[in-house]
């Protein structure tokens, strides 16, 4: 179901991806328990950055290890953005769908960078490649992107499904009728196995606020030998 190739491993060592795949999901437009647990993970970041500013969240072992891997692109990690507005700035988490809530939920909680993609849309098995700088997609916002070399990125049978620089694509998203689901997460170097299993741990755990049946196949983390 996924494989890591060796030009990955040989262009990043040190990092990881972690693979998270659920079947007999549902993905609900809006659902009560999960509002409320959107409402308090918001209060939680706010108290935990309590008289903190965004030098203390550049500060933070996670955010410097993608800060590292997003410099050489010029670029700023978003999840920073993302973490800053809702500890500094008052906003809330969006209300999109249950199954992209969860994973957003956990990803500004842990900051690990994460892409969530419909399985059933996927053309098995999914690889974890370094961009050579010709590959091309076309991402949820329906505009084509060419993969800056060099960048990790995702791909099955029928092309990529996402990269780090700039997310996950409009082929294999989550939809409402979404009843099996992958999530991937990039892990770069400084980011340690055991703290992405607890990642994908936790977004487990919150797709089973909806859908308590939910089955786990596969719950991995991969790296270089």
């Amino acid at each position: 179901m996924f494989q890591v190739t060796s030009e990955w491993q040989g262009a990043f060592p040190g990092a990881h991806a972690g693979i998270l795949v659920m079947k007999g999901v549902q993905n609900p437009a809006r659902h009560e328990e999960l509002e409320q647990r959107k409402t308090a993970l918001e209060a939680a970041l706010r108290e935990r950055h309590a008289g903190q500013d965004r030098k203390s969240l550049l500060a933070l072992p996670t955010i410097t290890a993608y800060q590292d891997y997003y410099r050489p692109f010029g670029k700023t990690y978003h999840v920073l953005a993302q973490r800053e507005s809702i500890a500094f700035k008052g906003r809330s988490i969006p209300s999109v769908a249950a199954l992209v809530e969860a994973m957003f939920m956990a990803e500004v909680d842990d900051l690990l960078l994460t892409a969530g993609h419909d399985l059933d849309s996927l053309h098995l098995p999914v690889k974890l490649d370094v961009a050579r700088g010709v590959e091309s997609y076309t991402l949820l916002r329906g505009t084509e992107a060419t993969l800056k070399p060099d960048d990790m990125f995702m791909a099955d049978g029928a092309g990529v499904i996402s990269s780090i620089l700039y997310g996950p694509d409009a082929r294999t998203q989550i939809r409402s009728e979404t009843r099996n689901v992958l999530f991937g997460v990039y892990a770069p170097e400084g980011i340690t196995p055991s703290e992405v299993l607890a990642h994908l741990a936790k977004i487990r755990d919150l797709v089973r606020v909806v859908s308590a049946g939910a089955g786990v196949e596969v719950l991995e983390t991969y790296g270089a030998p």
